[in-house]
């Protein structure tokens, strides 16, 4: 594995040159320049290279680690060193996604890097993660995903995905989630001026219980290989029209419907989803069932999605209260939609125990 980076200076071209040269045999790389640095999660930034020759690629894309805060985040959420292990792995997915160049893990340090491809270098358009996508947008990535569900569905995974682990929600998360949620529904009164749009009586406490409970139902039978954590802002239009995803850091083990329902609500305008909703898990499933595996019937399936709200607005309610990890206007705009959706679709009312 690649050593890690301290602080971006350490990216010079000897670096780069091994992080590469097991994709692009006998490539030298010459210079480097960092481009603009992004802060979220991790931090990140677009990387222009200089080649001795031309015989790889003019740019890639590279996350090293982030503020301790944020690292200790997601070692609490186990999600700290995924990608980098299918990134140095080299792993491909079925569907639209960055090919993976190398990846590094410092467990001394609670730190990673991750190099894949630069998407914007070959004409892909990363979505924002404030603006909903159009519905063709979502029903491409819905299909991408059914590709990718269908390929591991209910299958031992093969050895290059076994840095993958199950859903699972830790006793110290469950601790934290009241106040957590409780902050954050105060922040997000006063970005609004108003309360979330929730069902009568629903607070902190029921939601932190329905999120404790989404844990069971991500983990739930049949299990596949999952993306994690399908917003907008970890998609991308790619040239030929596909949705493609990037961000594998939560990729995990679980429940088709955690995909599903995450990226289906969390991506479309309310109306959108209102009116567009059961098509679209019907395209989902059809394309699940031309991929080669057995889809639910819809009935069932459409269960299983109205329970999905819950773990969405409460994930979105917790970054809210973390104040660091997205900015605030992405965090609203993602818990309007949730809230919508956890409204419309009666899930204060579901049971969200795995059946």
């Amino acid at each position: 594995m690649l050593p890690v980076p301290r602080r971006w200076s350490d990216l010079d071209p000897a670096w780069m040159t091994a992080a590469l040269a097991r994709r692009y045999p006998g490539i030298v790389v010459e210079g480097l320049r960092v481009g603009d640095v992004r802060h979220g999660t991790n931090t990140s930034a677009r990387v222009a290279l200089s080649l001795e020759r031309e015989e790889g690629p003019s740019s890639v894309f590279v996350k090293v680690p982030g503020r301790a805060t944020h690292r200790l985040a997601l070692v609490a959420l186990g999600a700290l060193a995924t990608e980098a292990r299918l990134a140095d792995g080299a792993v491909r997915f079925p569907l639209e996604h960055p090919a993976f160049l190398a990846g590094g893990v410092d467990r001394w340090r609670a730190a990673c890097v991750v190099v894949t491809e630069d998407i914007v270098a070959s004409g892909a358009t990363p979505f924002d993660a404030r603006t909903p996508l159009s519905v063709d947008a979502v029903g491409r990535g819905l299909e991408g995903l059914a590709a990718l569900h269908a390929a591991h569905w209910a299958r031992p995974l093969p050895a290059a995905l076994g840095c993958l682990s199950e859903w699972r929600l830790g006793p110290g998360l469950r601790a934290l989630s009241v106040a957590s949620l409780a902050r954050g529904m105060r922040r997000a009164h006063r970005v609004l001026g108003r309360g979330l749009r929730l069902p009568r009586g629903v607070g902190p406490r029921q939601l932190s219980h329905q999120f404790a409970r989404s844990s069971v139902l991500a983990a739930a039978p049949p299990r596949t290989v999952l993306h994690g954590d399908p917003h907008p802002g970890n998609c991308y239009g790619a040239v030929g029209g596909e949705t493609g995803f990037f961000d594998w850091q939560l990729a995990r083990v679980g429940h088709w419907s955690h995909d599903v329902g995450y990226f289906l609500v969390g991506s479309l305008d309310v109306e959108d989803r209102r009116r567009h909703e059961r098509g679209l898990l019907a395209r989902y499933l059809d394309a699940l069932g031309r991929a080669g595996a057995a889809p639910p019937p819809f009935g069932s399936a459409w269960e299983r999605y109205r329970e999905t709200p819950a773990f969405g607005l409460a994930t979105w309610l917790h970054t809210l209260s973390f104040g660091t990890l997205q900015r605030v206007d992405v965090c609203m705009a993602t818990v309007e939609r949730f809230a919508a959706a956890y409204g419309d679709l009666g899930t204060a009312r579901t049971d969200v125990a795995a059946r």
